[in-house]
């Protein structure tokens, strides 16, 4: 079979079968008598294991070697196939989550897409002080993607750089970070939890009053907490109950009770 054929029937174009045979992967079994490439049955079935290999992600060179070696095996390399792909897939992953961020803020222009990259760099930077910078740079004048600032306010253990990413959130005019740090209420990690209820006792105005009331029923004793201070420091009479629970186990007694004395100003309540 001359080298037209196994193109057609293969699918595999004739450049490519050179280039196949250049690298050793395929040897053609013989020439015609006018010195055109002849391919045997077996080289047709080789030429259909290389193309099945690369569809698997196999390099050329990998290919080469788990036909022709021994020595390899097909669990090793699955195994290496499967961490590659993994890997590949989180970086694709998290460049998706980034190009999403930055679309959400609907960039005027390519300086208005430089900011955001760099700010969402520096919320990720290593150095504290480069993160605080970041969050208090959040301002109207630098579109800010909400979802980044609620990540990082739910990862963020330094104390100023978290407090810096609650003021960040507070003056966000998006109603988003409710329905986001309302979610991280029920995460099965009770430091997320703790920092979810933080920063939805901070944001301003009456939108997250609703999971706030649903906190104060919350198997985390610390969410119900937070929840109580900023119900009752609002005038939200649900929260009396656990307020006074923590003046008597002198927990947060002082806020509990400067809580409950706006509640106390209300005759109503």
């Amino acid at each position: 079979m001359l080298i037209g054929e196994v193109a057609r029937r293969s699918g595999v174009s004739a450049r490519m079968l050179r280039h196949y045979e250049s690298l050793g992967l395929v040897r053609p079994s013989g020439r015609t008598g006018s010195g055109y490439r002849e391919y045997a049955a077996e080289d047709v079935q080789r030429i259909f294991q290389i193309e099945s290999l690369r569809s698997l992600g196999l390099s050329l060179r990998e290919i080469g070697r788990a036909l022709d070696d021994p020595a390899s095996t097909p669990s090793a390399l699955v195994d290496d196939l499967i961490r590659r792909t993994r890997a590949r897939i989180a970086a694709e992953t998290e460049l998706l989550t980034r190009l999403r961020r930055i679309n959400a803020v609907d960039p005027a222009g390519w300086e208005d897409v430089l900011q955001v990259v760099a700010l969402l760099r520096a919320l990720g930077s290593n150095s504290p002080d480069v993160r605080q910078r970041a969050a208090l740079a959040a301002t109207d004048e630098v579109p800010v993607p909400v979802e980044a600032l609620v990540e990082a306010a739910l990862s963020e253990t330094d104390t100023n750089v978290a407090g810096a990413l609650r003021w960040a959130l507070a003056r966000s005019a998006d109603p988003a970070p409710v329905p986001l740090l309302a979610r991280a209420l029920d995460s099965p990690d009770a430091a997320v939890r703790g920092r979810a209820v933080q920063a939805l006792a901070e944001l301003p105005g009456a939108a997250a009053t609703a999971p706030l009331r649903d906190a104060l029923t919350h198997p985390d004793t610390v969410v119900r907490r937070h929840a109580a201070l900023a119900l009752g420091a609002h005038g939200v009479p649900e929260a009396a109950p656990t307020l006074i629970g923590m003046i008597i186990e002198g927990v947060n007694d002082t806020d509990a009770a400067d809580a409950l004395s706006v509640l106390a100003g209300d005759t109503t309540t």
